[in-house]
This record gives structure tokens, C-alpha cells and sequence, in this order.
């Protein structure tokens, strides 16, 4: 079924758009959330979160790509299940190491600040992106906004893995540098 038709089912509150979403979109919101939590488990009840979350959001939301507002909630509900989790380390995960590898550029995010400094962020991270080859860019993305491996982007892109690595590495110097140019770097 088409995006518009299952965005439909949900305006008109008609149980199926559940159904229909989880066909279309299951197996991709899964490994967006196991990417991140590292846990089969975990990641089955954060896509089931997901499937709750878009039909109370829908309406008054009308997204413009199902897909993308899909992810966007189950990456975001992964994130708070990995925070709640015991402080008892199961292994590193996927968002684990990605948000090590950004630890140089970006404070950490348990740090306060006000919400003009994080939109600021946001839009010079934004800046940056944009100003990035299409492949550094993809590449930048998958890593560190899905949390894919370094081996999963290397098979996904049919480059090889230190050409995921020194475009990662180079990137994020690039970043730092961009970030201290505009004086946020901390």
C-alpha cells in the first residue's frame, strides 16, 4: 500500500494503518532500533512503541514521508530505551560507539543547555552537511544519525571498511573545525 493511503487509514482512525505500516516498514524500523540498542527484544517493543506513538500523532500530524517520520520516532524512542536500561553494560552498541567517535566535536550530551544552543547546533551541524559530498554525507548519516556499523555501511555503499573509517575520521575533523570557526566547540 502507498504512504498517502496508509496516512489515510490513521486521519480516519481505522486500525488497519497499524497493520499496513508494520507490513511495509517493520523489518526497517527493527534494524534501525536494534542499531541502536543492540537487543532483539528491545527492539521489537520499540518499533510496537512506534506503531503507538504514529497513531496518536496522526492526526494532528500529516507526515510527508511516512518512512522518514517513522524512523524519527523509533530512533528516538531506542534512544530512551537505552538510557532507562540498567547502568550494567550488555556490550557495546552501534549508538554506543557512534556517539564516542562524535565525543570530540560535540559535548556531551548530559551537559545542560538552553535550547537556543542546541538549535544553533543543529543548524550549523545541518550547514555542514549540506556542504559535504553526497557520499561523505550518506556515509556521515548512516553512522551516526542510524547507528549503522562500519561493515554494514562499507557492504551497503561497496566500499571497503577503512574508506568508511577515513571518511568518518575526516569528517568529524571537518566538523570540529567548523564547529570552533562558528565558536561553539567547548
Amino acid at each position: 500500500m502507498v504512504d498517502e493511503k496508509i496516512i489515510e487509514l490513521y486521519w480516519k482512525r481505522d486500525e488497519t494503518a497499524i497493520q499496513e505500516t508494520a507490513q511495509k516498514y517493520e523489518k526497517y524500523l527493527i534494524k534501525i532500533a536494534y542499531n541502536i540498542l543492540n537487543d532483539t527484544e528491545d527492539s521489537r517493543e520499540s518499533v510496537n512503541d512506534t506503531y503507538l506513538k504514529a497513531w496518536h500523532n496522526m492526526p494532528p500530524n500529516k507526515p510527508n514521508v511516512l518512512k522518514t517520520f517513522l524512523a524519527k520516532i523509533t530512533r528516538q524512542i531506542s534512544i530512551d530505551i537505552i538510557r532507562t536500561r540498567t547502568r550494567k553494560k550488555r556490550g557495546s552498541t552501534q549508538y554506543e560507539l557512534s556517539l564516542y567517535e562524535l565525543e570530540e566535536c560535540i559535548a556531551d550530551g548530559n551537559n545542560t543547555q538552553q535550547e537556543v544552543e542546541l538549535k544553533l547546533l543543529a543548524k550549523l551541524i545541518n550547514d555542514f552537511l549540506y556542504s559535504l559530498p553526497e557520499l561523505s554525507r550518506n556515509i556521515f548519516v548512516c553512522r551516526y544519525y542510524f547507528c549503522d556499523s562500519i561493515k554494514g555501511i562499507s557492504a551497503y555503499f561497496a566500499i571497503s571498511e577503512s574508506k568508511v573509517k577515513s571518511t568518518l575520521y575526516r569528517t568529524r575533523l571537518s566538523l570540529k573545525e567548523h564547529l570552533e570557526s562558528e565558536g561553539f566547540f567547548v
